[in-house]
């Protein structure tokens, strides 16, 4: 069972902050009945905090909140690559990363935790137009521009504003399980899984109809897991060839379409881990890897656990 303690969640607002990435983790962390989590929406210090496109935010708590808690979203904010943010503020992620607490960028917030140091050497990603920014400023920083988020155990990064909410729900489903993340995706209207190696968006080269319809496509396999899903049937689902279907499919999602498949079924099969008491080799039928031996192959390689390990952390922890 996930642990039902309370997390503790600051969102840190500073200048220029924008509306939607402030509002994401807000809105996904809100305290309710059915999260453990509370939140405190904070600044440099308590009051009024001027944020970009016309909005401004009045914070109750300063970088007092980073002190009191367990994960800090840094928003994006406008202009990131002119100035850095306050000393005081930088100190305050570092004390609070330094105290055990996990960092999470939305969009431009990646130069705020850049500037702490804390992603040298690491992999991160930030709003597609700001990557070659963030490169230039932040040397040390491994930056990948065609990523939706990435993930470096204590600090995570993510890309424009849609892409908080598919950071959001990565953390949901590490703290809590597919089901909660799952729940907390249909409240939002939301994707409820879309791979931190997604592109952030579609190359020009790929026209919109064709990416639509892979959407479709994509949307049409994930009702069908349990059934045969090859190359040629995916391929012929989306009107188009096997061999332009695979191109332009890792050009849209970052995957192959098998491997987008795999992911898929062990996704499935954590969720009914979860939300069941079917046997390993029940599930294995039900989501299409035919063999309990198949799918505890693929659960290892992709999650890195047993299919019975991860049911006894995660059953019915919704």
């Amino acid at each position: 069972m996930p642990d039902s303690h309370p997390h503790r969640v600051a969102v840190l607002v500073l200048g220029g902050a924008k509306p939607l990435d402030v509002g994401i983790p807000a809105q996904v962390f809100t305290t309710r009945t059915s999260m453990p989590y509370e939140v405190r929406v904070c600044g440099a210090t308590p009051g009024l905090v001027t944020g970009g496109d016309g909005l401004s935010y009045n914070v109750a708590h300063g970088l007092d909140a980073l002190v009191w808690a367990d994960i800090v979203f840094v928003p994006g904010y406008r202009f990131p690559d002119r100035d850095d943010p306050p000393q005081a503020v930088v100190n305050a992620l570092v004390a609070a990363h330094a105290r055990g607490a996990r960092l999470a960028a939305i969009s431009t917030g990646a130069f705020a935790l850049a500037a702490t140091g804390l992603l040298d050497g690491k992999r991160a990603t930030t709003h597609w137009h700001y990557t070659r920014a963030l490169a230039a400023r932040h040397p040390l920083v491994q930056v990948d521009e065609n990523v939706l988020f990435v993930d470096e155990g204590s600090v995570l990064t993510s890309a424009g504003a849609a892409s908080g909410i598919d950071l959001c729900l990565h953390i949901l489903r590490g703290d809590l399980g597919v089901a909660a993340s799952n729940h907390a995706a249909r409240r939002l209207v939301a994707a409820p899984y879309r791979s931190g190696g997604q592109a952030q968006y579609v190359p020009r080269s790929v026209p919109d109809p064709l990416g639509e319809r892979f959407g479709a496509t994509r949307e049409w396999a994930l009702h069908r897991l349990g059934e045969p899903l090859t190359l040629d049937i995916l391929a012929r689902q989306a009107g188009v060839s096997p061999r332009t279907f695979s191109r332009r499919f890792v050009e849209e999602t970052g995957y192959t379409p098998m491997q987008w498949v795999m992911r898929a079924r062990v996704d499935l099969a954590r969720e009914l881990l979860e939300r069941s008491q079917r046997s390993v080799e029940q599930i294995a039928d039900d989501v299409g890897l035919g063999t309990g031996a198949n799918l505890r192959l693929h659960f290892q390689r992709i999650l890195g656990t047993t299919p019975s390990e991860y049911r006894r952390t995660f059953a019915r922890g919704e």
